[in-house]
């Protein structure tokens, strides 16, 4: 079953794994292609498939550059924080892959 989150929704990221359905979903969301959103982002398209299939070695930089550009952003938070626990109970863990 594909978990769906609201547009909005904050979602607790527990791994690098999880991030890349977010960012896939979010591409999707703006009907962009894979090679049309690396153009936009300014990183190749081998950069935004792995991080879309969560492999790592992707330097912070770059993975705040694709955040920005698909209209994300990066928070930290303490793990007791309310928006955290808030996202923990909204089941705002992460989305299956369509």
């Amino acid at each position: 079953m594909t978990l769906i989150n609201p547009p909005n929704a904050i979602l607790r990221i527990s791994s690098f794994a999880d991030l890349g359905p977010v960012i896939r979903a979010r591409r999707r969301e703006q009907s962009l292609r894979i090679d049309d959103a690396a153009s936009l982002s300014g990183v190749s398209v081998d950069l935004l498939s792995r991080l879309e299939n969560g492999k790592g070695s992707v330097r912070v930089d770059k993975l705040l550059t694709v955040l920005d550009s698909l209209g994300l952003a990066l928070m930290l938070a303490p793990k007791g924080h309310p928006a955290v626990e808030t996202a923990r109970q909204l089941g705002g863990e992460r989305p299956e892959q369509p």
